[in-house]
């Protein structure tokens, strides 16, 4: 089966599923034909990616969250007049991704939550099936319970969502945990898409603590607290283009730029670990048994992390306070049964692609018989 992805490329989950579910795909017999990647000018495409993926990578304008000038949290009003004013790029976008698929020959499109692939299939209409994958999709679920935010930002939310998913013969829920699925949204929820590394690898205790930071502008944060506690090492890692690939302040705090094989060597010796709270990093936390401190970035982050606090996996909060951090580590028990759930992925993925490939061909012949 020929199989085309298009991958938002905000951050890096979306981008670590894409290689994971490149890599179960591969190993089952199936061929990737081209990996289509939306762009910012705000976001460059870390390393990693284009090391990982096998496929012809093509890259195209996609609308993008701006951050707030402290670079910290996102910000929504002029993230939205931005993108307004980019609407005639878009619209370029969405006719290059309707081209790709009818010119890939793709026979599935696995969409991993980018909103100009729901805007195509409502636009163009492709004949090929599409599947959406990414947590995003447990937001639609009837059972999925939201943290105590202001409605306005959670229905944004789930109406985001359900414009990316627009044409999607099923959703593809990445959980933190089992869930029944929804068989009114078409949503099947599924384990977390991990990276083959992060399966096969054990977590040690190490003396420093571990980070990520979407905006770059948490890094004074960071500082601020190293200055009143210089004795605790501190390795965090941040998407900030005109910093050098290890940024030094000193014996013991150091900011690194993405790249995948560091990233999980840090994370599988730490204390514990801080982040914004995206999805891919709680979950690799949650599977190596890392303490963790969330401090979400947007409203998608704040349903993340209240889902994983439900779990026993860490605490939030609205800074890096890394000193409860500490003091939560001491305390904190790893879920054995998410490495377990975590472990099961290809099970509960693998069927469902399979299936709605094979549903296409079927009810293509029955439309157009082939000629005897």
């Amino acid at each position: 089966m020929k199989i085309l992805f298009i991958v938002q490329g905000e951050g890096r989950g979306h981008l670590t599923q894409a290689i994971s579910m490149e890599e179960m795909l591969r190993r089952n017999g199936h061929e990737v034909v081209e990996v289509l990647v939306g762009k910012s000018k705000a976001r460059r495409l870390p390393g990693f990616f284009n090391r990982n993926i096998h496929a012809p990578i093509k890259r195209f304008e996609s609308p993008n969250f701006l951050p707030t000038p402290a670079n910290k949290r996102a910000d929504l009003p002029r993230s939205i007049v931005y993108n307004l004013l980019h609407l005639p790029t878009y619209l370029q976008s969405m006719w290059f991704i309707e081209r790709r698929i009818k010119e890939s020959g793709a026979e599935l499109v696995i969409n991993f939550y980018e909103l100009l692939t729901g805007l195509t299939y409502l636009l163009f209409r492709p004949s090929v099936p599409q599947i959406s994958i990414g947590h995003q999709y447990l937001f639609l679920h009837r059972d999925f319970e939201f943290p105590h935010k202001k409605n306005s930002g959670i229905r944004l939310l789930r109406f985001f969502t359900r414009l990316t998913c627009l044409g999607a013969k099923e959703k593809l829920a990445l959980s933190f945990h089992e869930m029944d699925d929804d068989p009114k949204e078409h949503i099947r929820v599924v384990p977390p898409l991990l990276r083959k590394e992060v399966l096969s690898c054990e977590g040690t205790c190490g003396n420093y603590l571990h980070g990520y930071m979407v905006n770059a502008g948490f890094g004074e944060n960071i500082r601020a607290w190293h200055r009143l506690h210089p004795e605790v090492p501190l390795h965090f890692f941040w998407d900030k283009p005109d910093e050098k690939e290890e940024c030094r302040i000193d014996d013991t705090l150091s900011f690194h730029q993405i790249d995948d094989a560091k990233f999980l060597r840090y994370m599988s010796g730490c204390r514990a670990y801080a982040t914004t709270a995206g999805f891919e990093s709680v979950c690799e936390a949650m599977y190596l048994g890392k303490p963790l401190l969330m401090v979400p970035a947007h409203i998608e982050q704040d349903c993340n992390a209240y889902d994983a606090v439900r779990t026993g996996a860490g605490i939030t909060a609205d800074e890096f306070d890394l000193e409860r951090l500490l003091t939560f580590s001491q305390t904190f028990r790893p879920n054995p049964a998410f490495r377990y759930w975590a472990r099961s992925y290809e099970g509960y993925i693998l069927p469902r692609i399979e299936a709605a490939a094979t549903l296409h061909r079927y009810t293509s012949t029955l439309l157009f018989p082939i000629p005897t």
